[in-house]
């Protein structure tokens, strides 16, 4: 089947064209549309899941599936603070959550970086699985850090979690926050990760080695 993918920005630039027709195997899905165009634009590899995508004009999850005829966009992340906040399948990269935040202004950046740890409950744990519902969960975080920009002026806040199976060392989550001052800094990013844990829609499974089970207090 045939889908029409519409392109914008640095995407558009990088294919040389605002609009492409692709064929597609019946049953595809969004992930595997954007597998075969990673393959065909490295620029789409690049975004990874910062590149947010749109069929028939809904913002839709990689697991949605297409239809003949239908209209992809694909998305990169837009100026003014999108890009702040991310979900991950890969490894967090913690400078380049920092460089979210930097600038001239910064007088001080405070970092969190949440660890998976080898016991847990007085278990020995094996590794961790986490799971969330990617597009409300970014949305909740950018909220978050609009409110942090709120109650402390100046301040800015970026959050990175990793999903899917981590393994003992592997950082779940990375938060940095910077303000004019150390106190901002320092109080924003405990509010950031304090928060997170009460409301993003993202779930962990320890994986012990007596046994598996869900925590409710993901991060």
């Amino acid at each position: 089947m045939h889908v029409k993918v519409k392109l914008f920005g640095s995407v558009r630039e990088a294919a040389g064209s605002p609009e492409i027709s692709e064929e597609v195997a019946e049953g595809a899905c969004v992930a595997e549309l954007r597998e075969q165009l990673a393959g065909l634009y490295p620029l789409i590899e690049k975004y990874g899941t910062h590149l947010r995508i749109a069929v028939n004009c809904e913002i839709v999850a990689e697991t949605a599936l297409l239809a003949d005829g239908d209209e992809v966009a694909l998305l990169p992340p837009v100026s003014g603070g999108a890009s702040r906040c991310s979900i991950s399948q890969k490894p967090l990269d913690v400078m380049e959550v920092i460089a979210r935040v930097s600038g001239d202004d910064a007088g001080g950046i405070s970092t969190f970086l949440g660890a998976v740890r080898d016991r847990s409950q007085g278990h020995d744990i094996d590794h961790l699985e986490y799971e969330a519902y990617p597009e409300m969960a970014v949305q909740e975080m950018e909220k978050i850090a609009d409110e942090a920009a709120e109650k402390w002026p100046g301040v800015r806040v970026a959050i990175a979690h990793r999903v899917g199976r981590l393994d003992i060392g592997d950082l779940a989550v990375v938060i940095a926050a910077a303000g004019p001052h150390r106190a901002e800094a320092f109080e924003s990013c405990r509010f950031a990760i304090d928060v997170l844990k009460e409301r993003v829609p993202i779930w962990k499974k320890e994986v012990a080695t007596d046994g598996e089970y869900w925590v409710e207090d993901h991060a």
